[in-house]
């Protein structure tokens, strides 16, 4: 059968891969075109537009690039209607894809199942309409989000498991058990433009002082969709030497196989880092810090941004969001869980929790699964 995928970000690419992977064993016959990244080529699909093109973050980045977005989603729904597959899966990407699911839906085309809900229990919950609507079928990999949903909005959805412990599993196996060397800090800045350009220089100044008391080594994450030339300006505007800082892109596992402690945007990177038992903080700037956290206070639905604490429904790991996010705070919290700070056992108990919510792996082939099924049903 033909499955058309659409991913927004990094975290998608790599979701949406490994779901890839699990629909062809269990459809041999299996083609996919798909809008996405490079992981997802390379897992068999034939990648119509790269996520870099689409994926703006922020108010005025989306209104400066809303020309770009609207060529692209309207590219988009030609490719689908020209192509007429068999199910159209969508992979979080909410603001993108609830508008495609919508044409798909008026135009009756195909199935459209939704692979990594959208986090309406966080904000925009009236997205709840669309989904009833457009959506045949919603996949969730947050175990908190089946009684969210039941309850709240008596809508029925499956928990297939959540794919980063299958992701984490998978790296662990073939190059073994995380072996901390003692000395790396992993910073984790985003994959966005607007995340790097916000967070990378203010977790930077924060672990200026360890590099230089206890000879620790900064490692950042580099996003394989963003230019070498963010990253080195954001560096050299610090005036930290050049030399004591690695910039590695796209080997995120391997770093954080490494790390001792991690500065950590929220998102993935957060079950990421927990999964490979990295002691972190969670950092995450916003411009005008003060109305963003009067304005989170009073409409965000969740009291943590974290999928850490989010999974626990508590505070594993410290958040530092908007105003909460200075250079003081993260580096007051980056000490707490080193090697001997008062926080790092504490933390690592809570990721045990963590792990034992999110179940066993097997994520994508169980979601592939029910979607094969019910297309041949």
């Amino acid at each position: 059968m033909r499955y058309f995928l659409i991913a927004g970000e990094a975290s998608g690419d790599l979701h949406a891969a490994h779901l890839m992977k699990a629909l062809r064993k269990a459809d041999p016959e299996a083609e996919f075109r798909c809008y996405g990244g490079d992981r997802m080529r390379a897992a068999g699909g034939e990648l119509l537009c790269h996520y870099r093109h689409l994926a703006y973050m922020g108010f005025v980045r989306v209104a400066m690039h809303l020309p770009t977005i609207l060529r692209g989603m309207a590219r988009c729904k030609r490719q689908i209607r020209e192509w007429k597959p068999d199910a159209v899966v969508l992979v979080d990407y909410p603001g993108f894809n609830l508008q495609i699911a919508r044409y798909v839906k008026c135009e009756g085309i195909c199935p459209v199942f939704y692979y990594i809900s959208p986090k309406i229990w966080a904000w925009k919950e009236h997205r709840i309409h669309a989904i009833r609507r457009d959506v045949d079928r919603l996949f969730s990999i947050l175990p908190f989000e089946v009684e969210y949903f039941s309850k709240r909005h008596q809508y029925d959805i499956s928990y297939v498991g959540n794919p980063t412990v299958d992701e984490v599993a998978d790296y662990r196996q073939k190059h073994g058990v995380a072996s901390p060397d003692g000395q790396t800090i992993a910073l984790l800045p985003g994959s966005r433009h607007q995340e790097v350009e916000d967070n990378l220089s203010r977790m930077l100044e924060a672990a200026r002082p360890l590099m230089e008391r206890k000879a620790y080594r900064l490692v950042i994450a580099a996003a394989p969709a963003l230019p070498h030339e963010l990253y080195e300006s954001i560096i050299l505007r610090t005036g930290i030497e050049r030399s004591r800082i690695a910039l590695v892109e796209g080997r995120t596992y391997e770093i954080l196989s490494h790390a001792t402690a991690a500065l950590v945007t929220s998102g993935t990177a957060t079950l990421e880092t927990a999964l490979f038992g990295v002691p972190q903080v969670v950092c995450y700037f916003m411009r005008f810090g003060r109305l963003m956290s009067w304005l989170r206070r009073h409409f965000l639905k969740v009291p943590y941004i974290s999928l850490v604490n989010l999974v626990c429904g508590r505070e594993v790991v410290t958040e530092l969001v908007a105003d909460g996010m200075t250079v003081d705070h993260v580096r007051c919290e980056l000490e707490k869980i080193l090697p001997g700070g008062e926080g790092r056992d504490a933390m690592l108990r809570g990721y045990a929790d963590m792990e034992q919510r999110l179940g066993t792996p097997g994520a994508p082939a169980r979601a592939a699964a029910e979607m094969v099924a019910r297309l041949r049903a």
